[in-house]
């Protein structure tokens, strides 16, 4: 069974609102069991510094821990890539039938459309 997990700092400054939202996502998404590993795109944003900000909830329904060490994130609409970058994430793993919410940050990537990408690992 699927269980919602939220790193420790994220526990800590979570606002109700994104907690509700993360939440309601979870249980929406949570058993679509076609795929192993699937990130489900909760909403984007650009700081203050122009980068990128993709916050996404990781689904591990694998019997192994997803890791997140030297990986390749393309964020993409279905038509075009919008940003990518490589990151190395050693405090992210995700063990087995779990659900954790992320941000990855993307620099110097400026958008001005709402409408939600994907993220792709490779």
């Amino acid at each position: 069974m699927q269980q919602l997990q939220f790193e420790e700092k994220w526990d800590k400054t979570l606002s109700e609102q994104d907690r509700r939202k993360i939440e309601e996502v979870f249980d929406e998404t949570k058993d679509h069991n076609e795929l192993d590993f699937e990130p489900v795109t909760l909403w984007h944003a650009n700081n203050h510094k122009n980068e990128l900000l993709v916050t996404v909830l990781l689904h591990n329904r694998a019997t192994e821990t997803k890791s997140f060490e030297n990986v390749h994130v393309v964020y993409k609409t279905l038509d075009e890539p919008i940003a990518e970058h490589d990151f190395n994430v050693p405090r992210l793993n995700i063990p087995p039938n779990t659900s954790m919410p992320w941000t990855f940050i993307f620099p110097n990537v400026k958008v001005d459309d709402p409408t939600l990408g994907i993220l792709l690992f490779t």
